[in-house]
């Protein structure tokens, strides 16, 4: 029986009780804001309950092939969920894109980063803050874009990374670095400062994809999450936060 028709079975046979379910989902740290208030919309809508953890996408994704007991991830990349599903650790045919991300080289000091990036090849700063590219999709983009320019040699001494697209945000924000690339979503609402939206051509797409993993199946509130991700109100949100929606 397939993961959507599970979903329906129980929720005509748990009737009042299935509108108070609880789930769990795994979410990457640059969509914090947005599935915060998501959860929030979500719980309005439906009286389910998404209990919501936040952490760099490849370490969501080894914890889950460990057997942490998420039901939902909400990844930076494609590649960790179709992997997922590869596994046969999530439900076949419930994998789609939620948000594109666009990556962003920001500073807390106004004037520092220009509205082209060439702080980084003629600017005088110490310290550049990334996420880990090893698990964080966004710090792989800021690598191939510091690639792509033919920076990668001349900065590798100022790079520092945080665990997570979220650390590599409270470097810039607490003045350990002076810039650094951080998803657009943590900085739209920001005033002040200064920024430069990295095009788009200079990385891969972050293409950023949910999964109905294998121990949300049974949970009717795991499969309403993943389907209220799609509809209109979450989808508002999610623009709101400076993410592009791809056409489904």
């Amino acid at each position: 029986m397939c993961w959507r028709c599970v979903a329906a079975v129980l929720m005509v046979a748990l009737g009042p009780a299935a509108r108070a379910a609880e789930t769990q989902v795994a979410v990457a740290a640059n969509f914090t804001e947005p599935a915060k208030a998501i959860a929030a919309a979500f719980h309005d809508a439906t009286g389910h309950t998404a209990t919501l953890s936040f952490g760099p996408s490849g370490a969501f994704a080894a914890q889950i092939a460990h057997g942490a007991p998420f039901e939902v991830f909400l990844s930076a990349d494609a590649e960790r969920p179709r992997q997922a599903e590869r596994d046969g650790l999530a439900a076949s045919g419930s994998r789609f894109t939620y948000a594109v991300g666009r990556l962003v080289l920001y500073s807390a000091t106004p004037g520092l980063v220009d509205d082209a990036g060439a702080v980084l090849r003629n600017g005088t700063f110490a310290h550049l803050s990334i996420a880990d590219p090893a698990t964080a999709p966004y710090g792989s983009a800021a690598v191939q874009v510091i690639a792509k320019l033919g920076l990668t040699r001349v900065l590798a001494p100022r790079i520092v990374r945080g665990n997570s697209v979220a650390q590599a945000f409270q470097f810039v924000a607490t003045g350990a670095a002076e810039l650094g690339f951080v998803a657009q979503s943590q900085v739209v609402a920001l005033a002040g400062g200064s920024r430069w939206l990295v095009p788009a051509t200079l990385h891969t797409p972050i293409d950023q994809q949910a999964v109905l993993l294998r121990t949300g199946i049974a949970n009717p509130a795991a499969a309403a999450f993943v389907s209220f991700l799609k509809g209109p109100q979450a989808v508002a949100i999610i623009r709101r936060y400076g993410y592009e929606i791809r056409a489904r």
